[in-house]
């Protein structure tokens, strides 16, 4: 008998963008929380699929509110950090990879060095 108190469809909706707008989620971050909260499989699917197509433009919007707090780090550090907050709140890695390199860059933090030299600072010359 369907009394209508709970409406998992309604429910599932209000719940993924809830994750998307107030807390900056990617998808895997909402259908785990879905899941979580016990919302069937294919009514949690239906919902994912009514989500913006979006991650790149959320991803990056959340890497440019972090990057203040990676200021003074090194490029690698900032990265790591910048990709890894992105990776837990459900973004592709290499949307959270790209979104971390493209907010590093407007902030103006970039590679300090160049590949070809290594990281300690010690320079080799060869023997003439």
């Amino acid at each position: 008998m369907d009394l209508g108190y709970l409406d998992d469809a309604a429910f599932a909706e209000q719940l993924a963008m809830s994750a998307i707008e107030k807390r900056g989620e990617g998808r895997r971050a909402v259908a785990e929380t879905l899941r979580k909260r016990g919302i069937p499989r294919d009514v949690a699917e239906a919902a994912l699929a009514e989500l913006p197509d979006d991650d790149a433009e959320r991803a990056l919007e959340f890497a440019r509110t972090k990057v203040r707090g990676v200021d003074g780090k090194d490029f690698d550090a900032s990265l790591r950090r910048l990709a890894g907050q992105l990776a837990r709140r459900g973004y592709p890695s290499s949307v959270a990879l790209s979104a971390a390199k493209t907010a590093l860059s407007e902030a103006g933090i970039g590679r300090s060095r160049s590949f070809g030299r290594p990281a300690s600072g010690v320079r080799f010359t060869p023997d003439d």
